[in-house]
C-alpha cells in the first residue's frame, strides 16, 4: 500500500505539472504595453513638438508685435488728426489774436491793458533784482552758507 500511495502522489504531482504546463501554454505570452510602433509614434510626436516649438513661439510673438504696431499706428493717426485740426485753427486770424491776447497779453491799439495782482506776493522782494545786483558766484556761496547754517542748526 505504501507503494501505491507513493505512486498515487507521484501521479497526482505529474498530473498537476501537466495541467500547469497546458495552462501556461494556453496563456498568450505577456507583451509589453510599449510596442515598436507605439515607440516610433511617440518619437515622431516628440520630434514634431520640438521642431514646431520655435516657429509657433515666433508666430505668437510676431502677432503680438503686429497688434502693438497697429495700436501705435492708431495713436499716430489720432495725433495727426489733432495736429491738423490745431493747424487749421492757427490759420484763422481770430484764433491767432485770441491766443496772443491770452498768452502774450497783447492789446489792440486804443485799448488799455490791465494786469490784476491778487496780493499774495506783494511783501517779498523780487528774485530777479537781487540776482542782477550781485555776481553769480556770490549767489552760489550764499546758498552754500545758508545750507551749511541750516545743517548745523539741525544738529549736524
Amino acid at each position: 500500500m505504501s507503494g501505491e500511495r507513493f505512486s498515487t502522489a507521484t501521479r497526482l504531482k505529474a498530473l498537476g505539472e501537466q495541467a500547469a504546463a497546458r495552462v501556461y501554454r494556453a496563456r498568450s505570452p505577456r507583451r509589453s504595453r510599449l510596442t515598436g510602433r507605439a515607440a516610433l509614434l511617440a518619437l515622431v510626436l516628440c520630434s514634431l513638438v520640438v521642431a514646431l516649438a520655435y516657429p509657433i513661439r515666433a508666430y505668437v510673438s510676431q502677432r503680438s508685435d503686429i497688434a502693438e504696431q497697429r495700436r501705435e499706428a492708431d495713436a499716430a493717426r489720432d495725433a495727426v488728426r489733432r495736429l491738423r485740426q490745431e493747424k487749421a485753427r492757427w490759420q484763422d486770424p481770430a484764433y491767432v489774436r485770441q491766443q496772443a491776447r491770452r498768452h502774450l497779453h497783447y492789446v489792440l491799439p486804443g485799448e488799455t491793458g490791465y494786469t490784476v495782482v491778487d496780493g499774495t506776493g506783494a511783501g517779498r522782494p523780487r528774485a530777479g533784482r537781487d540776482a542782477v545786483e550781485r555776481p553769480w558766484y556770490e549767489a552760489i556761496w550764499s546758498g552754500l552758507d545758508s545750507a551749511d547754517a541750516r545743517g548745523r542748526a539741525a544738529g549736524g
